[in-house]
């Protein structure tokens, strides 16, 4: 693919910002000014792509949401980027009724029924304002990108699709349906943003499946109107593509319940894991200076501060896949590399503050002045690296402190040890009931993670102690009834999942300080090094994609949206190993898995894969949904 898929989002949004014009670089001049207007769904979407300032650039003076307060501004165009709900449309019609804007340019995030439509034209008629409405289009974007490989499909409407709601037992039909739908109509989306047409494999028997089915007609049926279809020569734009077609495997959550919960070693996913990391920006909370305080004065507010870790981070991009101990090292390197640069430029304007009297001082002026020139042209990009390693250290620093007073270090090794079924040095009890290591939910994601992965449940004995010592500690249970009810359902439908994770290897305590006036104290906090293993959804990509026979994949459906007959077997037609591939998952995604892939295509050479999930969230917002299920 040579275009990514943030590339091919971003660049659809700007078109729609241009008033769906495509964008002409040797145009010079001012952009038109105009007023963007969003709904929630449409602010998520822009928000990971395009920072005020490109907003800016482009003309956008203004950026409100649809239903805030607006004044009116009659002299300029609006350009509506928002979901086609009926709120929406009623908001839409009453802007067009007071006449708030010059012209409007509506743009829905996916395609709008034709009932809709017409509530618009009939207020449009009303209101006399039928010539302003300069044009309205479908955009097929609802889907959120947050990195070149990474998509998720739902953020303001998450609980709709979580794992819970695909999971619950009460759910009704109708209302698995509406699921469904919201899931499928993103993925739509998805592929008529990426240009292309997949072959689709699945599971049997899961939520996963009735996706892949649902997908597979949707695809089928704008294939086959020729006219009005999406993916025609127009919308592919030459030369994007390969001529293979990518491979969709879609796969549920349930076949890997022990991931989301694990304690995680890579800079990326510790951020989202113990930090609030949300659509790649993160919110810390600054511990404010410690000042002598008249007694009786109320302590200071905690600073929040909120930093984007985005493609143009260049160290985010780097090290956002290393193991903890490196990204602090890097830090530390990088903050040093800067200071010299920075002293140079100090040791300058010394020397070009000399008085000119001795020769010596002449021509190491004319000497200095090139270097100057080029220390002030540098002086950019230094701020730049600056704000980069502020940035980092004070993200980092946050991330440290959790892994020494959790104790993260101890049990990411553990939970390693009992995913790759290894000999264990230390009894699980013993971790539950140390009240220094970690927090109640720490100790209940251990738990969870010894009783997803081990073949044989504890006994009834067994169970009971851990269970007191896990109440002692104060957990609560919930999540583990459900569990308990998913295994058991589980094992009847099929054998557990081989985790295949190779042991992190510790290299010993970092117990000197890692250098000389680092920030970083590690002192105590193991250096494990990272075996690579993949795990359960990059196995079943890797049999997937390279067409190996594997027990695990072998009876997957097979759909090919362009075979004239949708004939359902589950013989591939395609015996050639794919190059590239989107993985889907239902029920919801996490950094961990992303990052495992990352890793595992890094050593096949020209493939490429996509990561994408129904919503994306940490262990603490996966034990609350398992909590909630276990709470019926």
């Amino acid at each position: 693919m040579a275009a990514s898929i943030r590339e091919k989002q971003t660049v659809a949004l700007k078109r729609m910002l241009n008033f769906n014009v495509p964008l002409v670089k040797s145009s010079t001049g001012e952009p038109v000014w105009k007023v963007l207007i969003y709904d929630r769904f449409g602010q998520d979407i822009i928000s990971p792509l395009l920072s005020v300032k490109e907003l800016r650039d482009m003309g956008v003076t203004l950026h409100l949401l649809l239903h805030s307060d607006r004044d009116a501004i009659p002299d300029v165009p609006a350009v509506y980027f928002v979901m086609p709900t009926e709120e929406n449309v009623d908001r839409i019609c009453q802007d067009l009724r007071t006449q708030l804007y010059e012209s409007y340019y509506l743009n829905f995030i996916s395609a709008i029924s034709r009932s809709k439509l017409e509530d618009i034209a009939s207020a449009a008629l009303t209101a006399n304002t039928v010539s302003h409405v300069s044009k309205v289009f479908d955009q097929y974007l609802n889907f959120i990108t947050l990195e070149d490989d990474m998509f998720l499909l739902c953020n303001q409407n998450k609980d709709l699709v979580s794992y819970r709601a695909l999971n619950r037992s009460d759910i009704t039909d109708t209302e698995m349906e509406t699921v469904m739908d919201t899931i499928v109509d993103s993925l739509f989306c998805f592929f008529v943003t990426l240009g292309a047409v997949p072959i689709i494999r699945c599971a049997r028997g899961n939520a996963a499946e009735m996706v892949a089915v649902k997908l597979d007609k949707k695809l089928r049926e704008n294939l086959r109107d020729a006219r009005n279809s999406l993916f025609t020569g127009d919308n592919l734009g030459a030369g994007q593509f390969s001529f293979q077609r990518p491979l969709l495997v879609l796969v549920d959550r349930n076949i890997d319940l022990a991931t989301p919960l694990h304690h995680t070693w890579t800079y990326q996913a510790l951020v989202h894991d113990v930090l609030d990391f949300h659509l790649n920006r993160v919110n810390l909370e600054e511990a404010p200076a410690v000042e002598s305080s008249p007694s009786g004065a109320r302590p200071k507010k905690k600073n929040k501060k909120s930093y984007d870790l985005t493609v143009a981070d260049k160290f985010w991009q780097k090290h956002k896949g290393s193991p903890f101990p490196e990204v602090a090292e890097s830090v530390q390197q990088e903050l040093e590399s800067y200071r010299t640069q920075e002293d140079e430029v100090k040791r300058l304007k010394t020397i070009m503050g000399l008085e000119g009297e001795d020769e010596g001082a002449i021509s190491m002026i004319s000497d200095n002045t090139a270097k100057l020139t080029s220390a002030v042209s540098s002086l950019p990009e230094l701020l730049e690296k600056k704000r980069l390693i502020d940035l980092h250290t004070n993200v980092a620093t946050a991330v440290l402190e959790h892994i020494k007073t959790r104790k993260l270090d101890v049990y990411f090794e553990y939970e390693e040890k009992l995913m790759s079924k290894s000999n264990l040095d230390k009894s699980l009890l013993d971790i539950i009931s140390d009240p220094d290591a970690g927090t109640p939910e720490d100790k209940m994601r251990l738990f969870l993670i010894y009783y997803i992965t081990s073949a044989q449940a504890p006994s009834e004995v067994d169970l009971e102690q851990y269970r007191k010592a896990l109440e002692d500690a104060g957990c609560s249970l919930a999540p583990l009834n459900y569990i308990k009810q998913w295994k058991a359902f589980a094992k009847m439908a099929s054998a557990p999942a081989s985790y295949g994770i190779g042991a992190a290897k510790s290299k010993g305590l970092l117990s000197r300080v890692m250098n000389t006036g680092s920030q970083f104290v590690m002192e105590g906090v193991k250096n494990l090094v990272l075996k690579q293993q993949n795990l359960p959804v990059t196995r079943i990509l890797d049999s997937l994609m390279e067409v190996k026979s594997n027990p695990e994949t072998d009876d997957y459906r097979y759909f090919d949206p362009k075979m004239l007959r949708g004939n359902d077997s589950s013989v591939p037609r395609n015996k050639n190993p794919f190059q590239e591939a989107i993985v889907f998952v239902v029920g919801g995604g996490n950094y961990i898995e992303y990052q495992n892939l990352v890793d595992y295509i890094k050593t096949k050479q020209g493939k490429h894969i996509l990561y994408g999930c129904t919503e994306l969230f940490n262990a603490t917002q996966f034990v609350k949904q398992l909590s909630q299920l276990g709470q019926k």
